[in-house]
């Protein structure tokens, strides 16, 4: 009997150890395959943009990117493989607050704490973002950074540098994006951050305008940056620039205002003479052949017309 149970003992050791041979050699023979997250970060408190749009009562105004935000998930293509988590946005609208040189301080603070343990709880590899004002892309992007260990290039699509500073003239966050991005700007947030991007890193494309001083602070900072004209043609100028950073990693940011006008005003502001729809789609996809294509964010959305509807439909009747 004990010759029988040692031989069954040894028996269950070999299947068992064969067992776990197998599972190990499945794993590595296994391609990984990268999580993507998408993120809806609805965030509306970093722009001040009442005085673009007249037109909208500026409560609407101030957080159509809220709904802009929810908008372009319904309209985004659907992937099952990817999770898609939303970070917690105020919606309450009082007295908007100026703080230490930022308006609506507090509520992006809260909410920046928000996005950050959501990427820290869930981990993942690659990130969409469907914004929300421009700062949306701070988190995710400082947090894939981190990730990669700083092999990652900055591709900032945007009509304007989002340079701004905290007691600048303007104090909406979403204009100092790309400078918290680089690690700059108020102490407590450049705290909590994951990591910086460098200057050599960072790219500015469909550029066109700047507020008063920015021309001056973009070329002190370094950034380089190319119009909506060099990118019209092709990308070669684009791939060359990642090319001579030396990283394997791409994040882009596309905001919607720098599309030109006269094909698509999906954004706040309407500056002439930018970007083609086709020529951004084609700049994209170019990058992401090439270069690993990290994280993606489309930001500053802003329905005019959906607003317009939901007010005219609020003073029918039959709909209350």
């Amino acid at each position: 009997m004990r010759i029988f149970l040692a031989i069954l003992a040894l028996f269950i050791t070999m299947t068992t150890a064969y067992a776990q041979e197998e599972i190990q050699t499945m794993e590595q023979n296994t391609p990984y395959v990268p999580t993507t997250l998408r993120l809806i970060y609805p965030q509306w408190q970093g722009g001040i943009v009442s005085g673009w749009m007249p037109d909208i009562p500026e409560e609407d105004s101030s957080r159509g990117y809220f709904l802009g935000a929810h908008l372009l998930n319904f309209l985004a293509p659907q992937n099952p493989s990817q999770k898609t988590i939303e970070v917690p946005i105020s919606t309450e609208y009082t007295e908007r607050k100026l703080e230490k040189g930022m308006t609506d301080r507090a509520d992006i603070l809260k909410q920046t704490k928000s996005a950050l343990k959501i990427l820290e709880e869930n981990n993942p590899d690659k990130i969409l973002t469907l914004g929300g004002e421009c700062s949306v892309s701070v988190v995710p992007f400082t947090y894939l950074a981190k990730k990669y260990n700083n092999d990652v290039a900055l591709i900032w699509i945007d009509a304007h540098p989002d340079i701004n500073l905290p007691y600048d003239d303007y104090t909406g966050y979403h204009a100092m994006a790309l400078t918290a991005a680089m690690g700059i700007g108020d102490e407590r947030f450049m705290k909590l951050l994951p990591a910086k991007f460098d200057s050599s890193k960072v790219l500015i494309v469909g550029l066109r305008s700047w507020e008063k001083g920015m021309k001056g602070r973009q070329e002190r900072l370094g950034i380089q940056s190319l119009s909506p004209q060099a990118v019209a043609q092709d990308s070669s100028a684009v791939l060359q620039w990642l090319k001579d950073t030396g990283a394997s990693k791409v994040v882009i940011h596309f905001d919607l205002d720098a599309i030109d006008p006269q094909e698509m005003i999906a954004g706040v502001s309407n500056d002439p003479n930018g970007l083609k729809i086709d020529d951004t789609i084609r700049l994209i996809n170019d990058i992401s052949s090439n270069y690993d294509l990290v994280g993606l964010t489309i930001a500053e959305p802003m329905p005019r017309i959906a607003i317009k509807l939901r007010n005219m439909m609020n003073k029918l009747p039959m709909f209350k």
